[in-house]
């Protein structure tokens, strides 16, 4: 039986969220590999909306073990509060339902203090376009090997001196943006008082999924974010700060390579990007509005508007490509609906040289000119075909050009924000 990993093939908000909850129903365990809350999944069951930012999509699906893997940095204060959210609207999450590995960081005040502060210091032209909620900073010093971790909760003299060699980086900081200095009692009062909630979700995640490997469970790997956003393979410096791709799968939960059997890319049927950074096939006319206004295009966690396109096949293909995707599932067909001609990105222009794929320099990012194709619309609705023989002839040849340009296979195509509303091509767990 396989195991499959979830990612974003373009700058996040591809509808990852829908389709992993979709997919849960086929897993036993579905885990969380990287990010944070900056990230946020929206799912609609029964016209019910879950919106999500740190737990696992799985865990509105009842039975199953949600699991927060190492590769996650978590705000233990934001985690309580999206699970007294979840279970107000009738989700049941306890220590049997959802684990957090014992080696996850914890986003911390100072976290996001620092976000913010370097952001709004930051000069026009170099901001990022961070949420401004600490996983930079957090991940910074899980590298800088002055992090505070789950387990570091158990032990109040541990954590004592995993916060004083913490601020010992972090004041200095500090002061020079013009920050008073942590209060450190205060803060150790704060994660002595939180310790035994998060404590009780604790284990070791990377046993309990070895175990469930060996007896043959289904595991779901769960990422945030978009492959383009990417530390590595993204829009650099325009990223996120953690490997978004499908290999970080396997670390950001403790297991081996060999442990992912299918990767499924979300893509949508155009393009959208929050914040900062490039974005060749970018509209600022009337097609860009409608496509932001009949995609809903706002972002779950920050409600910020997002930036909307025509679909760049150069790269999703990239993406494809050094996240080793099997099959793609394809979301908000339906947005599409209605327009009298469709364009696609099949390559770039760079200062005379023809390009077919995004180069890494900055400057030359920023100056691609994309190439398009164009094709004939649809005026028939997409919206809710769980079947090839409910959409129309034109969307149709749509999908198989876009199979055709990424070179990889559709798996699923995605009709609405419905749970059901999505056409199965390919099972990622029975390939």
């Amino acid at each position: 039986m396989a195991n499959v990993v979830v990612v974003g093939a373009q700058w996040g908000d591809e509808g990852k969220g829908k389709i992993v909850d979709w997919l849960s129903e086929r897993a036993d365990v579905i885990c969380r590999f990287q990010g944070g809350h900056n990230a946020g999944h929206t799912l609609v069951i029964d016209g019910k909306v879950f919106k999500l930012h740190a737990l696992p999509s799985g865990v509105v699906r009842g039975g199953k073990l949600s699991v927060i893997g190492n590769g996650v940095v978590l705000d233990p204060w934001h985690l309580l509060k999206e699970i007294e959210t979840i279970r107000g609207q009738g989700v049941e999450i306890s220590p049997e339902t959802l684990m957090i590995a014992e080696n996850t960081p914890l986003i911390l005040p100072f976290h996001g203090e620092l976000d913010r502060a370097r952001e709004e210091a930051a000069s026009k032209g170099t901001k990022i376009g961070t949420t401004g909620r600490g996983i930079g900073p957090c991940y910074e010093d899980k590298v800088g090997r002055r992090v505070i971790r789950v387990a570091d909760l158990a032990d109040p003299a541990t954590l004592e001196a995993r916060v004083d060699r913490a601020l010992q980086h972090h004041d200095p900081l500090r002061k020079g943006l013009g920050i008073e200095p942590v209060n450190r009692d205060e803060l150790l009062a704060l994660l002595n008082e939180i310790a035994p909630k998060i404590l009780e979700y604790a284990a070791p995640v990377w046993k309990v999924l070895s175990e469930k490997r060996k007896a043959g469970k289904r595991i779901l790997f769960e990422g945030a974010q978009g492959a383009l956003l990417d530390i590595d393979f993204g829009t650099y410096p325009y990223v996120t700060s953690s490997n978004v791709i499908a290999g970080q799968a396997a670390t950001g939960v403790g297991m081996g390579p060999g442990s992912i059997n299918y990767v499924l890319g979300i893509v949508k049927a155009y393009t959208t990007r929050v914040g900062e950074g490039p974005f060749p096939t970018e509209l600022f006319d009337a097609d860009g509005d409608r496509l932001g206004e009949r995609g809903h295009e706002f972002g779950t966690t920050t409600g910020r508007k997002r930036r909307c396109g025509w679909f760049d096949a150069v790269l999703v293909r990239q993406s494809c490509a050094v996240s080793g995707v099997t099959g793609i599932a394809l979301t908000k067909l339906d947005v599409l609906d209605g327009f009298d001609k469709v364009r696609i990105c099949t390559g770039y222009r760079l200062r005379g040289k023809i390009l077919d794929y995004f180069p890494a320099h900055a400057a030359d990012q920023a100056e691609v000119e994309p190439i398009y194709e164009e094709m004939d619309g649809w005026s028939e609705s997409t919206a809710g075909a769980r079947s090839y023989a409910d959409l129309p002839a034109q969307a149709i040849k749509y999908i198989q050009r876009v199979q055709e340009l990424i070179e990889t296979p559709i798996a699923l195509v995605s009709t609405s924000p419905e749970r059901e509303d999505t056409i199965l091509i390919r099972d990622p767990f029975s390939d």
